[in-house]
């Protein structure tokens, strides 16, 4: 038969346990020169200081625990907060131009929502997970790169060159959407005519390099390095504390991010 002591139990135990240490080193303060001279005295003040010394240590050993485990759940609640902010307005944006694309050019538009479905199934399920395989990364990304040469109304130089050596390659997912967003959101959107997007993506020595440049219109007020730009650092810095770096350039016209990630 098989008695397991209950959690409440186990909390008594361990709070007698702690007053009888207590009482016990209090009584041979009291009576330190009564007992002094009692055979085997020595011996029982050292064996005391030994159970208090481990009883200490694995005090501060559990607060220790305690505070690394509650913190590692705070990064991970983050973690999770800053991935559910990732590309809301841009399915807003899409799902309004479906609306008025479905009565013009019903075709598109059912090519569009497949699209769309296909993203928005890998944002929810695919980008909760803690790494993902490059190779599905690439795809989301190409995706929405589709998505909107079929949204826009005019010509766009798109390019996306890839050089893939380690087919194995695993990434926290959702990292590049937010450069790549970025690029058409403050580029590509405001530009009527030469728009560009080039990006060059590559692996090597167990390292992954994604550079992407965009040109932007100047004259209108750019905020490309706000809140999707912190959104990202906070993540690199959550997950690739010493193994990223992060490089933004910008010009008059031409801005440019080089993202690079160590495998861990």
């Amino acid at each position: 038969m098989n008695y397991k002591i209950s959690d409440k139990k186990k909390k008594t135990i361990k709070r007698i346990y702690k007053i009888a240490l207590v009482f016990i080193g209090i009584i041979i303060v009291i009576f330190n020169d009564t007992f002094g001279k009692l055979e085997g005295f020595v011996e029982f003040i050292a064996f005391y200081f030994i159970v208090l010394f481990i009883t200490i240590s694995y005090w501060l050993f559990k607060q220790i625990k305690s505070i690394i485990r509650l913190k590692n759940e705070k990064a991970q609640t983050e973690l999770m907060h800053l991935k559910s902010q990732v590309n809301p307005h841009f399915f807003f944006n899409m799902l309004n131009n479906l609306y008025g694309l479905v009565a013009k050019d019903s075709k598109k538009a059912q090519e569009l929502i497949l699209k769309l479905s296909d993203m928005m199934r890998y944002s929810i399920y695919e980008g909760q997970k803690e790494t993902v395989l490059l190779s599905e990364e690439i795809t989301y990304l190409q995706n929405y790169i589709e998505l909107h040469k079929m949204r826009y109304h005019k010509t766009i130089d798109v390019q996306f060159k890839i050089d893939i050596k380690e087919n194995d390659f695993q990434i926290m997912p959702l990292l590049f959407i937010i450069l790549l967003e970025n690029a058409f959101k403050h580029g590509v959107e405001n530009l009527r005519n030469n728009a560009y997007v080039h990006i060059d993506m590559k692996t090597e020595n167990n390292q992954i390099n994604f550079d992407i440049e965009n040109n932007f219109d100047n004259t209108i007020i750019n905020e490309q390095g706000g809140i999707g730009m912190n959104n990202l650092r906070r993540r690199l810095e959550l997950v690739y504390p010493k193994s990223h770096t992060l490089t933004i350039t910008k010009t008059d016209t031409v801005y440019k991010a080089q993202l690079n990630i160590r495998k861990l």
